[in-house]
Order: C-alpha cells, then structure tokens, then sequence
C-alpha cells in the first residue's frame, strides 16, 4: 500500500465491519457508541502497524463524527450517521494554498442563492478524499465579516460543480489519500450547513482541538511499533560474537525511547481523560501532539540506527516509519503553532 498510495478496500470495508469507523457514533445510528478515548485508543494501536490506517480513522471520528455528534440537527444526525458507520468514508476540508497554520485565511466562498449556497474555491491536502463520499467543507458566505462569515457544509462527493482533484504523491503515510478539491458553481442546498452561518470557525476550532490529541495517539503508536521493531531487532542481529541488544550503547538508546514513548502517552492519556471529564484540555492536547510528534521522528530515527544499514532499505520496515513520523510536526497544527498555543494559555494563567 506504501508503494503504490493507495489504501486497500478490503482494509477499509474490514475497519467498518469492525465498528472502528463509527466508534462514538450511538448505536441508535447504527454506531458503537463508544467514547473519545475508545477512538483514541483505535487510533493508536493501528498506528503501532500503520500509520496511515490510523489517520483514516482518525479523520472519520475525532474530527467529521465529532463535528457531528456536536452540531448537526436531528434530521442531518438520521441522513448521514448511519451511513458514516457502516460504509461511507468522510474528510474534512479546511486547509487551502493561503490557509494552513493561519486556518481562518481561507478563499473558498459561499454566495447565497435562494434556498442554497454557490460555492466557489479550491481545498488542498485533504486527508481521505480519494475514499471520501463525504465532505465538511469551509467557506466563507461573508467576507467582510472575516472568520465570522466562515460557515461549514456537508457536501456529497456526487454534487455537481464538487469534485476530487490531484492525489498528492507524499513521502510519508502513503497509504491515506491526500487530494485537493475543486469547487466550481457547487450549489449546496441550506439544508446542509451544519451549524449555523457563522459557526465554521467554532467547529474547526473545536474539532481541531480534540483531532490533535488522536494526532498525539497516532504518533505514540507510531513510536511505540518503531520501538517494537528495533528490540527484537537488536536481539537477534549478532556482532562480534554476540547479540547487539548485549551492547550498553543499544541498551541505553532503547531505554530512553522506550521513556519517551511511554511519557509520550501519558500526555495523550490524560489529555483525553480531560476531554471526556469536560475538563479544560486545550494546553493539554498541544503538549500531547507536540511531544508525541517529537518523539515519533526521534524513536523511529533511532529505530533505523539501530538496524544500521539495511535500516535505510525498504526491505526492513522501520524506514517506513521514519518517513511516516515526519508528518506528526505538520498536519493538525505544526509544531510552532502547538507551542504558540502552550505559550498562550501560561501566560494567560500568570
């Protein structure tokens, strides 16, 4: 799937039938009902085998379900919950070419028109797009306004005027779709704005701040395969008489990422525990995504080390790994804007 960027649809239709792409939809919608931290749990440990079947899962519930559960209308929650349990892939459609850390700069408009919205407007790296039948989509009816005009719509792949443009070619989590999208004269009916007008801004914050301690999860289990990896690794490649894992130099390289993974967690861990407590978990979830995202590309590199040579080849699986951290520091809020915001809420409380 690596190589060819292109996620499996057996592996997809598997992740449905096993309720992991419904986990905190309620049962009466045909979900798991289950709760965040289940989801964060989900995303973990496919994370420990592959990172991209995490972030497929991810996307689907701590960000679109999430966004969901939160802000769609009776009639919205019965049309399109029960089908994004049992078989139908969403993305979530924020990001631009002018609008990445600065998510709220975005140029995709909405222009009412009678009982619908036209929208006009270009998407790029859209995780799940190519698997997609559903999209959150954020446009701004009011420019003027500024983020207060950004509004957020639910648009099916088959819209006239929408569609799914280029498939990034990426270096890392190959296997999950990341595609731009296209908007042309999209006529969206007002039926589907989730929310209210005005309200896109409230949801992408939101979504966001919960979708990053999933992204804190995905990197913990992305550390903790790599870890995996380079300890039965180091006990069965033998040098100088015997096994690697003898050496203190590997010993302690593998102590210290096997701290760093497990404190790595426990930022993840509790950041959830606050979330589902309805605790404030904001500075929290900056910490966990940061951290975890730091020590994924660390413990993987050091993983690679320790194969040595045919660690840089793809026919041992820790390069894989490697390739796959490096976007940890980028998606779902760089590593700079994880640290503005930490930053903030300190001072904020002194």
């Amino acid at each position: 799937m690596d190589e060819s960027g292109v996620f499996r649809r057996d592996l997809l239709t598997q992740l449905f039938e096993l309720g992991l792409m419904g986990i905190e939809i309620p049962e009466a919608y045909g979900g798991q009902g289950g709760s965040f931290f289940q989801s964060v749990l989900a995303v973990e440990e496919l994370a420990v085998v592959d990172a991209s079947a995490a972030v497929i899962v991810d996307v689907q519930n701590t960000l679109v379900i999430n966004a969901f559960l939160r802000w769609a209308n009776e009639e919205q929650r019965q049309r399109y919950l029960p089908r994004l349990a049992q078989d139908t892939v969403a993305a979530y459609a924020l990001s631009e070419s002018g609008s990445g850390s600065d998510a709220f700069a975005l140029a995709t408009r909405a222009a009412e028109d009678g009982d619908s919205y036209i929208l006009n407007g270009q998407k790029l790296w859209i995780t799940n797009a190519a698997e997609a039948g559903l999209f959150l989509v954020f446009a701004n009816v009011n420019p003027a306004a500024g983020y207060r005009g950004i509004t957020c719509f639910v648009i099916e792949r088959d819209t006239p005027g929408f569609r799914v443009g280029k498939k990034e070619d990426k270096l890392g989590i190959r296997a999950s779709s990341t595609c731009e999208l296209i908007l042309e004269d999209c006529r969206v009916p007002k039926s589907n704005i989730l929310g209210e007008i005005g309200k896109g801004y409230k949801i992408a914050i939101e979504t966001l701040n919960e979708g990053r301690i999933a992204i804190g999860a995905q990197m913990t289990g992305l550390a903790y395969g790599a870890l995996q990896l380079a300890l039965s690794y180091s006990q069965q490649r033998k040098q100088f008489g015997k096994a690697i894992a003898d050496f203190q130099g590997v010993q302690f390289e593998l102590a210290e990422m096997a701290t760093q993974v497990e404190a790595s967690r426990l930022l993840v861990y509790n950041a959830a525990r606050l979330r589902e407590a309805n605790l404030p978990f904001l500075t929290e979830a900056a910490m966990a995504k940061y951290y975890a995202s730091q020590v994924a590309e660390t413990v993987a590199s050091k993983a690679v080390e320790i194969f040595g040579g045919v660690g840089f080849t793809k026919d041992y699986p820790v390069e894989k790994f490697y390739r796959d951290a490096k976007i940890g520091r980028i998606y779902e809020g760089t590593s700079n804007m994880q640290r503005l915001t930490i930053a903030k809420q300190l001072l904020q409380k002194n």
